[in-house]
């Protein structure tokens, strides 16, 4: 271990290590430990890893700073932090422990399950440990910024024509055939020409990806054998995981992220990450030291107040926690609040990304204890001029009783809607009686957004996600199957408004096998035809199954893994989501910017939309609490267009009629003489009797089929 003194000064801004080829700026934010030491390491002659010490002693606001000339980037480095060890009023310094800096733009290495990378003596938590965390923690890397983005630019899709899709960086593309084995699972491998080709046959028009922020598994999950695969548990916010990286880990992940982000803009396919910034990996208080909690844990974490009674240090009760994974960060703190608005406009600026997906965002959304709509960081994001014009989407729940906030997020954020994928799933797989709250999710949730100025589009629709039960296990299973991950199936949701049709799982039965594939595409085409931003979780389209594993956050395997094999694919089910998707990106009727109003757009014209009772006649209100009935029509009266014909310029009318038919039995419908459809055709089914091209007109009589839906168009 060498040591030197040859530290220029420095500047306290910006935070991070600034590399220019003259030399390179490190700044880290501390304002209470008493010292510093930047720590770099490189090899000896024998290839020994050897970690030189350089002490800051320049520190201003807070910041400790210096300059250090011939830094090359990929350099790694960390920090050592001296100060008090009064974990009671929040001071865990621990010069003994290697820090990762909080802005560093990559990491290398790992970390292993090691006592070293705990702060406090494992076997007297109140005792600092003088334990080096060196051998068994990952190092911070000195990156060059520089890159050809070749003219990229932000998209700027409308969300009206916003189609999201939720994937995993590694799982999308680990068993993919058509993508080089050497890419598979990374970063490349989601920008190669076959990845980007299917999601724009498909239809998508922005991929959502699991958090990409540089995450490690928890101790408690290494034990069992296993790792953390979603990755919500962050630790560096402006570094991409290296772990998707096929290019290597010292800087060439950040150049990996960027071809990667150039590569689906250029397929038209806009980027979102879902972002952790409610809590971080070092847990609760007996977590591991790895970054914040080195460098200023007093500020970056909420605390509890003391508990009444004697005073003193409460080891398990430090934090204040409603994340569920043991702190929640502070976000009114200045080096909290910095950082987060730091790295959301880096991943714009320089990572080029188009939005981002706050998970728990009401954990962050707080002044004390309370949700607080006017809290500093949605104020400031609200008016930061490159943070307001980006996708902004909330997770609006959080593990408290308080923090399920559904529908009242503040513009101009949107919302993962988990009011419609419930009422959906009941709909289509529980029987629950009555279709009032399904045409009211059908046609935008305008209970949720409708009172304050928003639009549909404000509510992404969803029916699975990551979180819980694929589509075809949706479809195949009435309770979860988490043996694998460990917890004696405690953990994951009881509650899955699902349903097996007649078998617990896979089945040889033809007759069930047709009936779920047919749900499934049931859900699809209702998800993809409603009003509001439709989300799809990867490989829902083509039948992808977790074998009931409702909560497969630790499962790094095929458990996981899309499976791009034909074979057992619903094939089905992915060309009836694709049709479903070309109706919706073609038709204007199918996503329509403004509310519905019931009545005329044009003067003299048709309802912009009407609901339809299986008689024939528009619903009436005691229709709407008829709670046998399970079937619904709508119709969607589209815009008049302007399209040039053979003998000139004509008019065009788009519009739709939607029939739903949630009942095991077949349901009848009368179509008289109407102001809404004279004649049409079937452009879109999930009822074999009635495919697509099948004529329909005014007076005609359907059978729609037991559990279809089937789509007209006018004609």
């Amino acid at each position: 271990m060498g040591e030197t003194a040859s530290v220029w000064p420095g500047r306290n801004w910006p935070l991070g290590a600034t590399w220019t080829r003259a030399s390179t700026n490190f700044a880290v934010y501390a304002p209470n430990a008493t010292a510093m030491w930047l720590c770099l390491f490189d090899e000896d002659p024998d290839g020994q890893e050897r970690e030189t010490r350089h002490e800051l002693t320049e520190a201003s606001l807070g910041i400790w700073h210096g300059e250090l000339p011939d830094i090359a980037p990929g350099t790694r480095y960390g920090y050592r932090a001296d100060g008090a060890w009064d974990p009671a009023n929040g001071h865990r310094f621990n010069v003994d422990k290697l820090l990762l800096d909080p802005y560093s733009l990559a990491t290398a290495g790992t970390i292993r399950h090691d006592r070293a990378l705990f702060g406090y003596d494992w076997d007297h938590p109140e005792e600092r440990s003088t334990e080096d965390s060196a051998p068994v923690t990952a190092r911070s890397v000195v990156v060059d910024p520089s890159f050809d983005w070749e003219g990229d630019a932000p998209m700027k899709t409308r969300w009206r024509d916003t189609v999201i899709y939720e994937l995993h960086v590694k799982g999308f593309t680990q068993l993919h055939d058509r993508v080089p084995e050497h890419l598979r699972g990374t970063y490349a491998g989601l920008g190669s020409p076959a990845v980007v080709d299917y999601l724009r046959d498909l239809g998508v028009t922005a991929v959502e990806l699991l958090p990409v922020h540089q995450f490690f598994s928890e101790p408690s999950i290494l034990e069992r054998g296993l790792s953390n695969y979603w990755g919500y548990n962050s630790i560096a916010y402006f570094a991409p995981d290296g772990g998707y990286s096929s290019s290597g880990d010292r800087g060439q992940q950040v150049s990996e992220f960027k071809e990667m982000v150039k590569s689906l803009h250029r397929g038209g396919i806009e980027v979102i990450l879902d972002v952790v910034y409610n809590h971080t990996a070092e847990a609760g208080p007996a977590g591991p030291t790895l970054s914040f909690r080195g460098l200023d844990d007093k500020g970056f974490y909420k605390r509890v107040p003391p508990p009444d009674g004697p005073q003193g240090w409460q080891f398990d009760d430090t934090y204040w926690d409603v994340t569920g994974c043991g702190n929640t960060v502070n976000s009114w703190d200045n080096l909290a609040l910095r950082l987060i608005l730091d790295s959301l406009r880096y991943w714009v600026t320089e990572m080029h990304v188009d939005g981002f997906r706050f998970d728990l965002m009401p954990a962050l959304a707080r002044t004390g204890t309370e949700v607080d709509f006017h809290c500093a960081l949605l104020i400031a994001i609200g008016q930061d001029p490159v943070l307001r014009h980006v996708k902004l989407i909330a997770e609006p729940w959080d593990v408290s009783m308080d923090g399920y906030l559904v529908g009242r997020m503040p513009p101009p954020w949107v919302e993962w809607n988990d009011q419609y994928r419930d009422t959906l799933r009941d709909f289509w797989l529980r029987g629950t009686g009555g279709v009032r709250n399904v045409a009211t999710r059908l046609a935008g949730s305008s209970d949720l957004y409708a009172d304050d100025g928003r639009s549909a589009y404000n509510s992404v629709n969803f029916i699975t996600s990551h979180d819980g039960f694929t589509l075809r296990d949706l479809v195949s299973y009435e309770r979860k199957h988490n043996e694998a991950n460990g917890e004696d199936n405690r953990d994951g949701s009881d509650n899955n408004r699902s349903c097996n049709h007649g078998v617990e799982g896979e089945t040889d039965d033809a007759r069930i096998i047709a009936l779920r594939r047919r749900q499934a595409a049931n859900l699809m085409v209702t998800l993809c035809l409603s009003n509001g931003v439709p989300m799809i979780t990867a490989g829902d389209e083509r039948g992808r199954t977790q074998r009931g594993n409702n909560n497969a956050y630790c499962q790094d395997n095929e458990i996981s893994w899309l499976d791009w094999r034909p074979d057992d694919a619903w094939l089905d089910v992915y060309e009836t989501t694709k049709a479903a998707l070309r109706l919706r990106r073609e038709h204007t009727a199918l996503r329509q910017r403004h509310w519905f109003e019931g009545s005329p757009t044009i003067p003299g014209g048709p309802k912009d939309l009407a609901w339809l009772h299986p008689s024939g006649r528009e619903m009436t209100e005691a229709d709407w609490g008829d709670a046998s009935l399970s079937g619904v029509g709508t119709f969607m009266s589209g815009a008049p267009l302007r399209e040039p014909g053979p003998s000139g310029e004509q008019l065009i009318d788009n519009s739709f009629l939607l029939w739903f038919n949630a009942a095991d039995r077949p349901m009848e419908i009368a179509l008289p003489a109407n102001e809404w459809v004279q004649a049409g055709e079937v452009v879109l089914s999930t009822d074999e009797t009635l495919p697509a091209g099948t004529g329909v007109k005014a007076g005609q009589e359907l059978v729609i089929g037991p559990r279809t839906v089937v789509v007209v168009s006018s004609t």
